[in-house]
């Protein structure tokens, strides 16, 4: 009998094994238009901890006691649907679970087999990527030769905005934490320059790096480092918020920026965005980038960890920064 992981509790800090109960799912026959998907691969995103708070955000708290919400990909093995025959693979919010009865609503069927391994509708050519394409490109707006600072360079986002702003013909500056992210970032996506947070000062840094401001800053963390940046900024400079992934396990409220007059001064503009306001142009998205992936410009790291029962430490992985690249759960 197939699992669903629910949430039971509200968590306090790091989410916790005990947060979560794994129970049997109901399964049914089928009806007529309906297809039965076995869900192979979990996105585990940073927002997945707001999501479990009663914070206002732009979508409702998940329900304790429901199934914890969840980004995946599957493959339809029983079907009653000419939509959807055995053997296709869809995308959507599955739920962390093993198994779903789907009429199709709210899915994207795309082609595993066209793809470098089927992990990469969750990456590059799913909503992560989609989320560095649009903030980078709608909110961002880099031209060429403008300085870019990216945040979280070696994870999802960060690594595809890397990426992109390097593409488009930019300077650009990867903060990561540790050598080995470091040394991925620069010579793996070919950022101009690395800071390694964790064995540096941030704002020394900066100052060392981009001696004549920071045009763009994609903002995946946050906090001090999202201070460091703004006493950097460089007239008419954008800041993209795109996450604050240091401030999710706060117990005292997040830390807001202390430096934001900083905007005022540079006359510069500090813009937040959802990705689900641009998944009806995933395919403007996906047009843009496959070229890149085609010549090697555009690269993509998966972290994958296995099992339904690893939810919670998967997440946790993520959280404290120990994923190398998209963090997926194979289910």
């Amino acid at each position: 009998m197939p699992n669903a992981l629910h949430l039971i509790a509200r968590p306090e800090g790091e989410p916790k094994d005990s947060d979560f109960e794994l129970r049997p799912l109901a399964t049914r026959e089928l009806n007529d238009g309906e297809a039965r998907v076995a869900v192979r691969y979990l996105s585990v995103d940073p927002a997945m901890r707001i999501w479990m708070t009663e914070q206002k955000s732009y979508w409702p708290p998940v329900a304790l006691q429901d199934v914890m919400r969840a980004g995946g990909i599957g493959e339809v093995v029983e079907s009653k649907s000419t939509r959807l025959p055995v053997g296709t693979w869809i995308g959507g919010m599955t739920g962390v679970t093993e198994e779903l009865i789907t009429d199709g609503k709210g899915f994207r069927p795309f082609d595993a087999r066209a793809l470098p391994d089927p992990t990469w509708a969750l990456h590059v050519f799913g909503a992560t990527g989609f989320t560095a394409y649009f903030g980078l490109k709608e909110i961002g707006m880099p031209k060429p030769g403008e300085t870019v600072v990216v945040s979280a360079a070696a994870g999802a986002v960060g690594s595809t905005v890397v990426q992109l702003a390097k593409a488009w013909g930019c300077r650009v500056i990867g903060i990561a934490g540790g050598p080995d992210k470091c040394a991925y970032v620069r010579d793996e996506l070919g950022a101009d320059a690395v800071i390694d947070y964790k064995n540096e000062k941030v704002g020394k840094a900066l100052f060392e790096t981009c001696p004549d401001g920071i045009d763009v800053y994609f903002d995946n963390v946050g906090g001090e480092i999202l201070d460091s940046v703004l006493k950097r900024l460089k007239l008419r400079a954008r800041i993209v918020l795109c996450g604050g992934i240091s401030q999710y396990n706060a117990t005292d409220g997040a830390k807001g920026p202390a430096n934001y007059l900083s905007l005022i001064s540079a006359r510069a503009r500090m813009e937040g965005f959802v990705v689900i306001d641009y998944l009806h142009r995933g395919e403007e998205a996906i047009a843009a980038m496959a070229p890149l992936v085609a010549t090697g410009q555009l690269k993509g790291k998966v972290d994958v960890m296995e099992g339904l029962g690893n939810f919670p430490a998967t997440l946790r992985h993520l959280l404290a920064g120990r994923n190398f690249g998209k963090q997926v759960l194979k289910v």
